[in-house]
């Protein structure tokens, strides 16, 4: 079983799991200006393979410890674009997304760039 996120409320306790955070993550990048899709994490023999939406959380590596999370993400890019300014994007974009809709405090994203994709 997962990790799961506690948190203590006057009539309860929520729970968030780290698959539901995963997805989270996914669907942002995937919305973010230059990436073309969430890559495997597994990189091998040079080739990318392009996940589709049903798999998005393959394409991310969540660490969380007590109230902080940090993420590895496996994207694709669009070819002649600036991936240095699409990775600083998508950093925040993801950072505001989880913040916002968990409550988690973010404290590392680490953006791997598996390949680059003509749209």
């Amino acid at each position: 079983m997962t990790e799961k996120e506690n948190q203590d409320r006057e009539l309860g306790t929520i729970i968030i799991s780290d698959d539901v955070v995963a997805d989270i993550v996914g669907i942002t990048c995937t919305r973010c200006y230059g990436i073309v899709g969430m890559a495997s994490q597994s990189f091998h023999e040079g080739v990318a393979d392009l996940l589709g939406r049903d798999s998005l959380r393959k394409g991310v590596r969540l660490k969380r410890n007590e109230e902080e999370v940090s993420f590895d993400l496996f994207v694709i890019v669009e070819a002649g674009i600036n991936i240095t300014e699409v990775a600083h994007n998508l950093i925040e974009q993801v950072k505001y997304m989880v913040e916002s809709c968990t409550g988690l405090k973010v404290e590392e994203i680490q953006v791997h760039v598996q390949g680059v994709r003509v749209p």
